[in-house]
């Protein structure tokens, strides 16, 4: 069974930053997409940033972008979204996932993770 598992988060205050991680089981991250979407509750689940198969090519939202970094460690099979500059706006669950193709959609998405809480304090 495919499995992605979220880490880091936690509190920080505005302005502190996080690293995420996602660190997927039964499938390999050279032969995917990821990406990162975000959801708190009673909104729709949005689209965060994504990183192509190969690396080469990103997207961000544009409320992330300047702020947060994507990047894969192909050798350790994992994915990182560096979150700098905070905002209390940013506070959601994050999510992982994979898809064949880089898409900024939910739909495109054939895998998903259980979410990693972050807040963000004034």
């Amino acid at each position: 069974q495919v499995q992605l598992v979220e880490s880091g988060g936690g509190l920080v205050q505005a302005g502190g930053s996080l690293r995420l991680s996602c660190a997927p089981s039964g499938l390999t991250t050279t032969r995917y997409a990821m990406a990162w979407f975000r959801q708190v509750p009673g909104k729709e689940r949005e689209f965060v940033a994504a990183i192509s198969r190969s690396g080469v090519y990103t997207e961000y939202v544009d409320s992330v972008k300047g702020r947060f970094t994507i990047s894969r460690d192909d050798a350790k099979n994992m994915v990182y979204l560096q979150m700098n500059s905070l905002k209390p706006e940013d506070t959601a669950v994050y999510y992982c996932a994979a898809a064949r193709l880089l898409a900024t959609a939910q739909k495109d998405y054939n895998y998903w993770g259980r979410g990693t809480q972050v807040t963000v304090s004034s």
